[in-house]
């Protein structure tokens, strides 16, 4: 029991782990991305994501806003309806994706270059 919680305690001191706790996950990721094109309504990201269920998109929504890295526009109007949009700290993330992107074209991961 002593070494699961010494693991704890070692891991939550590696800002790399905690990082990919916040933006790891598939789901996560990709709603970022959207986001980097400006805000987005619910139904927008849920349809540029397809597969993504109502249930995981609003629980990871909620996930990053929480970590304030999105934030949430709520409208009232008839119908209200709620607008996400990056923060300045989700902002930042910017140059990861613009690297891990560069890099997937560098290193052809979408097999472009076999197809030519």
């Amino acid at each position: 029991m002593n070494n699961q919680l010494e693991m704890k305690s070692n891991s939550s001191k590696c800002p790399i782990e905690k990082t990919m706790n916040v933006i790891g996950g598939k789901w996560t990721f990709l709603i970022l991305r959207e986001l980097f094109t400006g805000p987005k309504r619910f139904g927008e990201i849920q349809k540029s994501l397809k597969g993504v269920s109502p249930r995981t998109l609003s629980l990871r929504l909620k996930e990053l806003h929480e970590e304030e890295v999105i934030t949430r526009k709520i409208y009232s109007e008839i119908p209200p309806h709620v607008e996400y949009s990056l923060t300045d700290k989700g902002e930042t993330m910017r140059p990861i994706f613009e690297a891990m992107k560069e890099w997937g074209n560098t290193w052809d991961v979408l097999g472009i270059k076999e197809r030519e």
